[in-house]
């Protein structure tokens, strides 16, 4: 009887070590099969150019994919999109925010100036699509260059337009060195507005406004995003022919990345945030940066945790 006994507590205990060694393997099954998916992300490897607006960018895209698990690598800036649309194509980054209309007249270098911003943004598309890339959806907001002057200088030569600088005998204008051999810049404002007496003037780490201020430069190259626009101290000549385009910002990613659950996830994420950068976040990100001396990871980190992103 106590043999029987024995045997059967022999048994039970042998079910409940069976139990619990059943049971550990499935954890460590599942563990294994979630770390196996958590591995299956791909690295999102962010490039960004080489201005403030591009960082905060960067940061805000990089952040919201790492708050979901995804690991990404911040590659550093790349100078101009010149250097950045090389550098995607041939793997060395592969997300990098992007202007719509810097594509479509600078990198694709259209010959005609799409008149919406859908439109932009449809040429922009199929132009990375040549080359194994794609554009995830774009920004409500638009920064685009502008030809800014002091409001005093303006009124002085009695321009509203840029057009209106045709009447002018000569004139300065500085902007970024790539500036100079852009449609939407430099080359935009000599063959297309016809201003064949400007002076160029290349920025390096003064600002625009800067030069304006000191009275160094006429006027400059500067961005609908500067909080230094909405100041009365400035003022955007109007771009009656459309070389600065529309410029809605996407961000570039190759094709390839966007395939599976990983790719559908990388794209909503994104998506998300693109859908919250309307102007005035933007300008008021912007002027975070500028004013407040904030850095581009701590303007993201609050944004997105103000909008339940991180």
């Amino acid at each position: 009887m106590v043999r029987k006994h024995t045997r059967r507590a022999a048994k039970a205990a042998f079910a409940i070590s069976l139990g619990v060694a059943l049971l550990i393997g499935l954890t460590a099954g599942v563990a294994g099969a979630q770390k196996a998916r958590a591995s299956s992300k791909p690295t999102i490897t962010i490039g960004t150019k080489s201005f403030t607006e591009e960082y905060i960018l960067g940061q805000l895209y990089g952040q919201a994919l790492a708050a979901k698990g995804f690991h990404v690598v911040y590659k550093g800036s790349f100078a101009s999109s010149e250097l950045a649309d090389p550098a995607i194509r041939h793997g060395k980054i592969n997300f990098y925010p992007e202007y719509t209309g810097i594509i479509v007249l600078d990198l694709a270098k259209s010959k005609t100036f799409p008149s919406t911003a859908a439109a932009t943004y449809r040429a922009a598309k199929k132009y990375e699509q040549k080359h194994g890339l794609t554009l995830l959806k774009r920004t409500p907001f638009v920064d685009a260059d502008t030809f800014t002057m002091l409001t005093k200088t303006a009124h002085k030569l009695g321009v509203k337009k840029i057009s209106d600088m045709k009447k002018v005998k000569s004139f300065s204008y500085a902007g970024f060195p790539e500036c100079r051999t852009r449609i939407t810049c430099l080359l935009g404002l000599k063959n297309v507005y016809g201003l064949k007496q400007v002076k160029f003037k290349a920025l390096s780490s003064i600002s625009v406004y800067t030069l304006l201020d000191k009275g160094q430069v006429t006027g400059g190259d500067g961005f609908t995003t500067d909080p230094q626009q909405n100041s009365k101290k400035y003022t955007a000549l109007v771009d009656n022919k459309h070389i600065f385009g529309f410029q809605n910002v996407a961000p570039v990613v190759p094709q390839k990345l966007l395939k599976g659950s990983a790719g559908t996830k990388i794209a909503s994420i994104c998506n998300k945030v693109s859908s919250l950068l309307t102007i005035k976040a933007m300008r008021a990100m912007d002027k975070a940066a500028y004013v407040q001396k904030a850095t581009p990871k701590q303007i993201a980190n609050g944004f997105l945790k103000a909008n339940g992103l991180k």
